[in-house]
């Protein structure tokens, strides 16, 4: 098979301005950063917790509250105006304390540690269970096991394996109290010690607790042969939904009220939360410090946000995070994403991740980062030595994917690959001891200048082409052929939109280059003349870049961005490869290596039917409301289950007649067939309307 790929080279399309301001106005800015401000900060936050033990300032929490409103003071000691807590509706965790007893080969008592997942689990005191370990928690692993009122201890890792609401709901469904998850790679590699904890994405009453590797192992030499122990657990982990939870807002008002730059963290967090994501929140309040304390008048006004409920904030959703992002953009104001010239979010800025500083941001401003990367790099010797790095689109894993569906284009430090993910990432050795200087300091001056460079701009300094590149790139021409004309006209649309995204390039790179020129003759008449324009200029382009958004971003059951297309595309290759290989005979590859792949049906592997169709639905048959920023964006779900358990079950038994599973594949295929047809369709209208859009800016 074959895939177009066509690059353009648009970096000379779009010329930056030189600043407005002169270069005393940036040289200032940096000079007054106080990166001892900020790191005091973080640690501040590091304070504010509901478990004594381990920390935890989570959703809705008395912890997260208190944080709020240290966070609401200190903005406006900085000088920060207009500053609110925007008040929104979260499902609350306050997890207080877990803690398992056992008796040792020496017949003494030992006390463990364990950390919670957002599930209310509360015992009258210390309670008596008996622990049965089940390996990974999967259906083969309850095998003539009754496990009714019991503690199921089961190995895992959520990386490469799965998330750890399917082996509890298996446990629930199995009648078991709750679960016990010790961690085996993919995170907390940092140490065996290490604890670790994510998101739910389940229900309240699948009660899920966190084991490091050491305690598990000590738990498992206690065993016989049939696997149990008996063991105490004293724990409080309450959720309560329907609570109030709060984003602190501040402002440095500029000249134009109504153009808006945000930046971004969150401040809710696991553990101790020091690099996640208490460093973000100090970074943004360290570059607001810095703008104000330098005297620089902002031509728009920037905006300081620290959102709550980030990590985790609503009851069983597949969607369970970025909670207080969601509602700040689509429901507490909505009205930031008709006027936001760009959100930067942070995550984890104190921390080097990778050498190459990486910079996500939404399609239509890879090419202005890129542009200005000379520019903007910080002079911090011994740090990011491999330079700068523009990566696209928003990753749904932090709050600026929110805020770029809801049509706000955003930019964010990223660490995509970072070892720091797999060793120490929600981990009880997420604290202070990660703290490196260097890499603080380099974030510090790099956003702050871009949030300079965007203020300069009189224009939204956008580029089509990248997101049409990229959505042509993905096209596989092989299928893309079965869809007949609306194929061709798929690839005469999207050549079109590029040459007028050309041209819409030049356009605006004439108006900042006016705008400019204007400024420096000091010509109030032009001066005005230029902004006027730009402010119409800039509602069009936020207008087609929302309508971009909502018709070309869609998500993989992996939570992955993609194009509509690429959805039945995926799972027709998939598919396809898998008919070969059953056809060749040989099961366990087509199983596991390709039907797999198709939507939801990496869990019917290895889970109950029930367990599968449990969250399946969940994405499928829940209320937009509970699937908040993720609402719309899943394309569909071929349900494969019972074809991959019998093909499983004569795997085990060496029956190769595989005809009626292969049959039945083949007629799916057929029907991903279709939905393609009817999606690239769909796409070849929505094409139209952006063309349309683009031809009429002016």
């Amino acid at each position: 098979m074959k895939k177009i790929l066509i690059l353009f080279l648009t970096m000379s399309l779009i010329m930056i301005s030189a600043p407005k301001e002169s270069t005393n106005s940036r040289e200032n800015i940096i000079n007054h950063l106080d990166i001892n401000y900020s790191y005091n900060i973080a640690e501040a936050l590091t304070k504010f917790k509901t478990n004594n033990e381990l920390g935890f300032r989570t959703a809705g929490s008395s912890a997260e509250h208190a944080a709020g409103d240290m966070l609401y003071e200190e903005f406006k000691k900085i000088g920060l105006k207009n500053v609110t807590k925007d008040e929104f509706t979260v499902d609350a965790w306050e997890f207080k304390k877990a803690e398992l007893t056992y008796t040792d080969k020496k017949n003494k008592k030992q006390k463990l540690i364990l950390n919670s997942y957002a599930a209310t689990f509360v015992t009258k005191g210390t309670e008596n269970y008996e622990l049965v370990y089940l390996n990974k928690g999967t259906r083969d692993d309850y095998e003539n096991v009754d496990v009714k009122g019991k503690i199921v201890m089961v190995d895992i890792n959520q990386r490469d394996d799965w998330w750890i609401n399917y082996p509890a709901m298996q446990a629930k469904l199995k009648g078991a109290k709750a679960i016990i998850a010790v961690n085996n790679g993919g995170y907390a590699e940092i140490s065996d010690d290490a604890l670790n904890v994510q998101d739910m994405c389940g229900p309240d009453d699948t009660p899920a607790l966190g084991m490091s590797k050491a305690d598990g192992d000590k738990l498992k030499s206690l065993m016989g042969k049939n696997k149990t122990v008996k063991i105490g657990l004293d724990v409080d982990s309450q959720v309560k939904r329907d609570q109030k939870a709060y984003n602190i807002v501040g402002e440095i008002p500029g000249k134009d009220p109504n153009s808006l730059i945000i930046l971004s963290s969150h401040y809710d967090g696991y553990f101790d939360a020091f690099q996640d994501n208490a460093t973000a929140v100090a970074l943004t309040m360290g570059i607001a410090k810095s703008i104000i304390d330098s005297g620089y008048q902002p031509e728009k006004t920037i905006v300081i946000i620290a959102h709550a409920a980030e990590e985790w904030g609503t009851v069983d959703t597949r969607y369970d995070w970025s909670v207080g992002a969601y509602n700040q953009v689509f429901k507490v104001r909505p009205d930031w994403a008709e006027k936001s010239f760009a959100m930067l979010n942070f995550e984890q800025p104190g921390s080097e991740h990778v050498t190459t500083q990486e910079i996500r941001t939404v399609y239509e401003y890879k090419t202005f980062i890129e542009s200005i990367a000379d520019r903007i790099k910080p002079s911090v010797s011994g740090v990011y030595e491999g330079g700068i790095k523009v990566t696209t689109p928003p990753r749904t894993w932090a709050d600026d994917f929110a805020y770029s569906v809801a049509g706000i284009p955003t930019i964010r430090n990223d660490y995509v690959g970072a070892k720091f993910i797999r060793s120490t990432y929600h981990t009880n050795y997420d604290t202070k001891a990660t703290y490196n200087e260097k890499a603080f300091n380099y974030n510090h001056q790099l956003y702050a200048q871009i949030v300079y460079e965007l203020d300069q701009k009189a224009v939204i300094p956008m580029d089509f082409t990248t997101r049409f590149n990229e959505f042509k790139a993905s096209l596989d021409m092989d299928l893309l052929a079965k869809t007949g004309n609306e194929g061709k006209k798929l690839l005469a649309n999207v050549d079109e939109i590029l040459k007028a995204s050309e041209n819409l390039n030049k356009q605006l790179t004439d108006i900042n280059n006016k705008y400019e020129q204007a400024v420096k003759n000091n010509n109030t008449a032009d001066i005005k003349k230029y902004e006027s324009k730009a402010d119409s200029i800039n509602k069009q382009l936020l207008a087609l870049y929302k309508y971009c958004q909502d018709s070309f971003i869609k998500l993989t059951w992996e939570d992955d961005s993609i194009f509509p297309h690429e959805h039945a595309q995926n799972n027709i290759n998939a598919l396809n490869e898998a008919v070969a290989l059953l056809e060749k005979g040989d099961i366990e590859t087509a199983v596991n290596d390709h039907l797999s792949l198709v939507d939801n049906n990496w869990y019917a592997l290895s889970f109950d039917k029930e367990t599968y169709e449990y969250f399946t639905n969940q994405v499928l048959k829940q209320d937009k409301s509970r699937l908040n920023w993720g609402a719309g964006r899943i394309m569909g779900h071929e349900d494969l289950y019972d074809i991959i358990f019998s093909l499983q079950q004569k795997q085990k038994s060496g029956d190769k007649n595989v005809t009626k599973e292969t049959e039945a594949l083949k007629k799916i295929i057929i029907s991903q067939e279709n939905l393609m047809k009817n999606t690239v369709i769909t796409e070849n209208n929505n094409l139209l309307e952006v063309k349309k859009s683009l031809n009429k800016i002016k």
